[in-house]
């Protein structure tokens, strides 16, 4: 057909421009006239707040907002991509062995190659060399669209049982199906256009697999250096071993469980570990040969901090010691001498919005079997009251200080180190879909956010989504540089938590509109919560972390 016989549509940019094309652009040649009004590459688009391959074409007027690698989606497109050429690469130069992409660690996500023999660095340094020949021929991504019938039947014959488990509860009668030149497999979520978009990432051999680095979306064009994380690598093995053994390693054998009805026995087996974990630190904590005076519990957010502190005071208590607790929240600095963020916001999560002196000067006081006296800070007027609470605490107490600086020592410089015992707590998901698409820690954590924003703030979906950025920008700076400075690492998540929090938060992401631009990630997280099966929270305990976030718990009543 010629251009001229085919009709005009418009397309609005974001920054309210117009501009008059022919339908059935691409947005990949739409985008080849916008790459100056962005910094790195666009992998994507937004289409009326909907995500789109650049592979789509366009036949109505629509807003257009293009995804580059700055964006989070950008990076998750990007990191998924070099997922499947990592895989293609191992298919490519070992047929006979099996690709398993664990989790994050150190800017990176860690992936273990299991076969007859164990993975050395020589295999490691062939491999990225096959990645590179790959992207260097610019292979695309070609999405197919498969019955659920005929995508169950092909993970049987290839032997990809843990994709064939995945897809038997999925709601939608369909399965789509990347290939890359012959070679097919499924990924949650979308791709770039070929595999010549994936130049920079680099693999490193470490701990008989490997970990793949990738830049990060505040320097999408350099490599972030490696740095060893011991303490979170040891807790991210120690828990899928755990799941392993419980027969839950991914989300299909997860839901063939249910189905059986043994979901009740799961939840108990994961609460018992909760609980035995709890008591180990505890004893840690009160039978130490340095005596300890203060507790800090530091962790991103949503990771069920508050519950952790109190049932490790319980278990404290067991031992024969008396935890106080004191908030950090109560040694703000007065709302005009606050710092402020790049977007001229109150930046609440900073260390210099807390009076770093007057705490430190209070906890040596209080170590010392002082009196002190406690501020009490008056949020809705931002600033201290006039009268203070008195504390002193004895020799057999012992002070727990919950916050996200927990980690930081210049939050208790005044305190000696054999004093501290410091504790790093998140949910550290330890269960994949399947084999080649893992659970991100962030989304398990997001999605409590959402389910206890409403359940507990009044706040709707769109407003925690709109707010989850920020979030993330604060986590990054003041808690994840600080996790290799624990004492010990405690993994807040339970294998059974989304069934759980599915039913409660799939309901407040059907309100998002797609006339909002939370919309995108919206739709994402449905999607995702669709690979779960629901899961009825009466069984759950009074004193579970879930119940932080679902509601009915013992300590906040």
């Amino acid at each position: 057909m010629e251009e001229n016989n085919l009709n005009v549509i418009k397309v609005m940019f974001p920054d309210n421009s117009e501009r008059e094309v022919f339908e059935g652009i691409s947005l990949l040649e739409l985008s080849k006239d916008c790459e100056e009004n962005y910094k790195s590459t666009i992998v994507a688009a937004k289409v009326n707040n909907d995500i789109k391959e650049l592979s789509y074409h366009l036949y109505e007027s629509c807003r257009v907002e293009f995804i580059d690698l700055t964006y989070d989606d950008g990076m998750r497109i990007y990191r998924r991509s070099l997922n499947f050429i990592l895989i293609k690469a191992v298919n490519d130069l070992f047929p006979d062995r099996k690709v398993v992409i664990c989790h994050s660690i150190s800017k990176g996500i860690y992936c273990e190659v299991e076969g007859k023999t164990e993975l050395n660095a020589k295999e490691v340094e062939m491999i990225e060399e096959r990645m590179r020949e790959l992207v260097k021929q610019r292979i695309p991504f070609i999405k197919k669209i498969m019955s659920l019938e005929d995508a169950s039947e092909m993970f049987k014959n290839i032997g990809r049982m843990d994709r064939y488990y995945a897809v038997q509860h999925r709601n939608k009668p369909y399965v789509t199906i990347y290939d890359c030149d012959g070679f097919e497999d499924y990924f949650y979520g979308y791709m770039v256009p070929d595999t010549g978009y994936l130049k920079e990432f680099q693999l490193k051999y470490y701990h008989s697999g490997l970990i793949m680095l990738y830049p990060q979306k505040t320097n999408p064009d350099e490599i972030p250096e490696f740095k060893e994380q011991k303490k979170l690598f040891s807790i991210f093995k120690e828990y899928k071993n755990w799941v392993r053994i419980l027969g839950a390693a991914n989300v299909g054998s997860l839901n063939d469980m249910i189905k059986k009805g043994c979901v009740n026995e799961i939840i108990r087996i994961s609460e018992a570990l909760h609980e035995k974990k709890i008591a180990q630190i505890a004893d840690m904590i009160a039978f130490n040969k340095h005596k300890k005076k203060v507790v800090l519990i530091a962790g991103p957010s949503s990771s069920g901090k508050t519950t952790f502190a109190h049932r490790l005071s319980i278990q404290l208590r067991v031992n024969g010691l008396r935890p106080v607790t004191v908030s950090l929240d109560d040694y703000f600095v007065n709302r005009e001498n606050t710092p402020k963020d790049e977007d001229g916001d109150y930046d609440f999560e900073a260390l210099e919005a807390i009076d770093i002196k007057l705490f430190n000067q209070h906890l040596s006081e209080l170590t010392q079997g002082k009196e002190v006296d406690i501020p009490i800070f008056n949020f809705p007027n931002g600033c201290r009251e006039e009268y203070t609470r008195k504390l002193k605490i004895d020799d057999d107490q012992l002070l727990i200080i919950e916050g996200i600086h927990g980690l930081n020592n210049k939050l208790t410089a005044s305190i000696k180190k054999d004093k501290k015992f410091k504790i790093y707590i998140s949910a550290l998901t330890s269960m994949n879909i399947d084999d080649h698409n893992r659970i991100p820690t962030t989304d398990t954590r997001f999605i409590r956010r959402i389910v206890r924003d409403h359940q507990f703030r009044g706040c709707s979906a769109v407003n925690t989504i709109s707010r989850w950025p920020s979030v993330r920008r604060g986590e990054e700076k003041n808690i994840f540089p600080f996790q290799e400075e624990s004492d010990v690492m405690f993994n807040s998540s339970l294998i059974f938590e989304l069934g759980v929090l599915k039913i409660l938060a799939e309901p407040l992401l059907m309100e998002v509109d797609q006339s909002q631009p939370e919309y995108s990630e919206a739709k994402r997280l449905i999607e995702f919560l669709g690979n779960f099966l629901s899961i009825d929270s009466k069984e759950i305990p009074i004193n579970s972390i879930i119940r932080e976030f679902i509601g009915d718990s013992c300590f906040y009543k």
